[in-house]
C-alpha cells in the first residue's frame, strides 16, 4: 500500500509540475503591444512567448497572444494591471489609395518663404514627388466674412479694391516663381516639377480643405520658432493646420540649421506609448528609411520612473527588429522645467536635428486652454518638427 501511495504521490507531483509548466494566455494584443508586454514580463523574471502572429497583417488588434507558464500567472496579472496601454483607435483610417505624389508648400511671401521652399523642394526630390505652391489670401470682401445679405452688394470701389488685392497676390506669386526658377537653374533647388494655386479664404481652412481633397504626401510649412510674438501663439496658421489636418506636416523654423532630410543625423520621437504612435512611426520611417539616422525614443517623465523606462526598452526592442538599419536609444526627459523647455533642452544637449511626434485630435477648447506639445513646440523651438496626426 505504501508503494502504491508513493507512486500516486509521485504521479500527482509530476502532474502538478506539468500543470505549472503549461503555457497559458495572459493577454491578447497587437504585435507591437505584445512585444512591449513581453519585455516588461521578462524584466520581472517571467518567461513569455508570443503566439499566433499574423505575418501578413501583424498590427491587427487581437492577432497575437502573450503566453506564460501557469505558475507565473498570478504574479503576471499583478504586473499587467500596472501597465497603462491607453488610446483606442476610434476613427476609421482613411484609405491610402489615391495618395497624390505631391508635396504641398503653403507660402505667404514672407522673408523665410524661400527657406521653406528649399526644404520642400528637396523633400520632393527625395520622395520623387512634384511640388504644389499654395497661397491663400483673405480680404474683408470674402463672402464668409460678411452677413449673407451683404455678400452681393459690394460697392464699385470695394470691387476695385478686391481686384487690386487679387492682382497684387498674382504678382507676388510670379516674383516667387521667378526666384525659384533661378534657384533651380543654378542647382540650389533640385529640378522638380512644380505648379501654383491661389485660393481665396482663410489660409488654415483652405490648406486643410485642399489636403483632404488632394491628399499630398506631406505638407511643408514655415514657423517663426523662438522669434514668435505673443500674437502668433493664438493665430499661427501652421498650428491650426497641424491640429486639423491628417497629412504629415514638416514645420520648419526660419532659424533651423537643417534644410534637407539628408542633413538630419539625429532624430527624437516623443512617445506616450499610445497605439496610434506605431502607425505614426511607420509613416515617419517612410521619410527617413534611406538615411542612416540615429533615433532617440523619448518619454517625458521623472527619470526614476521604472515602468516608463521598461516600456521604452520594449519599444526599442520592437523597433530594432523592424528597422535593424537604424541605431536607437531611449531616454526619459525630466519635466522639471516647463514641457517645451525640457524638450528643447534635450534637443540641444543631444544635437537633435528634428523632433517627431504623433499629434492627437483635440477640440478647440482643449487647444485654447491646454495646447498640445506639438503646438507649444512651434513657438519655442528652432528645431524642425515632424507632426503626424493620430488617427
Amino acid at each position: 500500500m505504501r508503494y502504491v501511495k508513493f507512486n500516486i504521490m509521485q504521479g500527482d507531483k509530476k502532474e502538478n509540475q506539468q500543470n505549472e509548466n503549461r503555457l497559458v494566455t495572459v493577454a491578447i494584443h497587437t504585435y507591437e503591444k505584445a512585444q512591449i508586454l513581453k519585455t516588461i514580463l521578462e524584466s520581472e523574471g517571467i518567461e513569455s512567448v508570443i503566439h499566433g502572429i499574423n505575418l501578413i497583417e501583424p498590427s491587427i488588434p487581437g492577432s497575437v497572444r502573450v503566453r506564460i507558464k501557469e505558475r507565473d500567472l498570478q504574479r503576471a496579472l499583478r504586473i499587467i494591471e500596472q501597465v497603462d496601454f491607453t488610446s483606442k483607435v476610434v476613427e476609421v483610417e482613411e484609405e491610402e489609395d489615391g495618395v497624390n505624389k505631391e508635396i504641398l508648400i503653403p507660402v505667404d511671401f514672407s522673408n523665410y518663404t524661400l527657406l521653406t521652399c528649399e526644404f520642400g523642394f528637396k523633400l520632393a526630390k527625395d520622395l520623387n514627388c512634384s511640388v504644389k505652391l499654395m497661397h491663400a489670401f483673405f480680404t474683408p470682401f470674402y463672402p464668409a466674412a460678411m452677413p449673407f445679405s451683404d455678400a452681393f452688394t459690394l460697392p464699385a470701389t470695394d470691387k476695385d479694391l478686391y481686384q487690386d488685392v487679387r492682382r497684387k497676390t498674382e504678382q507676388e506669386m510670379k516674383i516667387l516663381n521667378k526666384k525659384i526658377d533661378e534657384y533651380i537653374s543654378t542647382g540650389y533647388f533640385p529640378n522638380v516639377t512644380y505648379t501654383t494655386i491661389l485660393a481665396e479664404g482663410l489660409p488654415e481652412e483652405e490648406i486643410i480643405s485642399y489636403s483632404r481633397k488632394m491628399k499630398p504626401v506631406a505638407i511643408v510649412m514655415g514657423t517663426k520658432g523662438k522669434n514668435a510674438k505673443e500674437l502668433d501663439l493664438i493665430g499661427s496658421v501652421t498650428a491650426e493646420v497641424m491640429d486639423g489636418c491628417k497629412i504629415p506636416i514638416f514645420a520648419v523654423p526660419e532659424d533651423a540649421k537643417v534644410r534637407n532630410l539628408s542633413e538630419i543625423n539625429k532624430l527624437v520621437f516623443l512617445t506616450n506609448f499610445q497605439e496610434r504612435e506605431f502607425k505614426a512611426f511607420d509613416i515617419m520611417m517612410k521619410f527617413f528609411k534611406p538615411y542612416p539616422i540615429k533615433l532617440f525614443l523619448a518619454h517625458i517623465a521623472k527619470k526614476d520612473d521604472v515602468w516608463n523606462e521598461i516600456k521604452l526598452s520594449g519599444l526599442q526592442n520592437y523597433l530594432s527588429e523592424e528597422y535593424p538599419q537604424i541605431e536607437t536609444e531611449y531616454r526619459l526627459i525630466d519635466p522639471s522645467e516647463n514641457l517645451e523647455e525640457s524638450v528643447e533642452k534635450f534637443a540641444a544637449e543631444n544635437n537633435i536635428d528634428m523632433i517627431s511626434l504623433s499629434n492627437s485630435r483635440r477640440n478647440i477648447f482643449a487647444r485654447m486652454f491646454n495646447p498640445g506639445i506639438a503646438r507649444r513646440m512651434l513657438f519655442h523651438s528652432d528645431t524642425p518638427i515632424l507632426v503626424i496626426k493620430g488617427m
